[in-house]
């Protein structure tokens, strides 16, 4: 029997699917179950609201390469590492020595701007020296400096 005087607010609909939204790989899952059982693309879209190409992908993938690959998303490459090892550590060691006449310590931006300098380092930011920086566990800039007078001038 269908309750027809029985309707949900758009906002309390809204926030129940938000709650029982499912994780991909599960929603991936009961995809698969349900092509299993017979149920057509449509079908299952309309179901699981999600769009019939969502469906279509789900049941390729698992055609081309198994379960897992049908599941899980694969590895996304990302922007390959514009420095080395080689460079990240003329960056440490560069950070690791005296800063240049007339500055206290080094700064991120001074750093770069010195690595600029440089064969290689021509485009290098200031983003970059803190991330290769950040890595290492290096902060040139919290280097504790202090000064003191020679003490042949302070005795005369």
């Amino acid at each position: 029997m269908v309750n027809k005087n029985f309707k949900l607010r758009d906002t309390d609909k809204k926030s129940l699917n938000d709650f029982v939204r499912k994780s991909k790989e599960e929603l991936r899952a009961q995809i698969l179950l349900l092509l299993d059982r017979g149920y057509k693309n449509i079908e299952i879209a309309q179901i699981l609201d999600v769009s019939r190409n969502t469906v279509s992908k789900i049941k390729n993938r698992y055609l081309e390469g198994g379960c897992s690959y049908a599941l899980y998303d694969q590895p996304r490459p990302g922007q390959p590492k514009k420095y080395g090892v080689e460079e990240e550590t003329e960056i440490v060691a560069l950070a690791c020595t005296d800063p240049p006449e007339g500055h206290k310590r080094w700064t991120i931006r001074l750093l770069a701007e010195k690595l600029r300098e440089k064969k290689g380092f021509e485009t290098i930011t200031h983003q970059s020296v803190l991330l290769i920086l950040k890595k290492n566990s290096i902060k040139p800039w919290k280097k504790k400096m202090w000064c003191i007078e020679k003490i042949d001038e302070i005795i005369s």
